[in-house]
């Protein structure tokens, strides 16, 4: 291996963490502007029982579960289909090239959220504490008295 390739393989949990942070944020900004209006948007926000609505509530639960690290292989995957079943409902009537649809985020989100399914939330993650603290392994014990160690 190279010191470039080295460098990468070091740097590569924290950049799986940062990227699921940024895509976190993300989808807290869209499902913010669908169920409160903000950031703005010239329509308000939706009404929650309405479809826009309920996308708006999975974006913000989804998006507060990924920037934690919290669930993140479940959250990644159902947050997958969702963008999928977006791209189905919203963007392919209007053709099917994503270019032409307008849907060329939810193909991309789709995929990535595929991939933190696949790879996991990284080291900055409430996931990956709780992992530490159930797989760690307990003190050995001192033999009892009496006996070699």
């Amino acid at each position: 291996m190279t010191k470039f390739d080295d460098c990468c393989a070091r740097w590569c949990p924290c950049l799986l963490s940062l990227m699921r942070i940024v895509l976190a944020l993300l989808l807290l900004q869209h499902g913010g502007q669908k169920v409160f209006g903000y950031p703005t948007i010239s329509s308000g926000a939706a009404p929650l029982s309405s479809l826009l609505g309920i996308a708006g509530i999975v974006e913000l639960v989804g998006g507060w579960l990924l920037l934690m690290g919290m669930f993140t292989r479940l959250t990644a995957l159902l947050l997958a289909v969702f963008m999928a079943a977006s791209y189905f409902m919203v963007h392919a009537p209007g053709g099917w090239w994503p270019i032409h649809n307008q849907g060329e985020l939810d193909v991309a989100c789709c995929v990535v959220f595929l991939y933190l399914s696949a790879a996991g939330p990284g080291p900055w993650s409430v996931d990956q504490c709780r992992c530490r603290k159930c797989c760690a392994t307990p003190p050995a014990s001192p033999p009892p008295p009496g006996e070699k160690g």
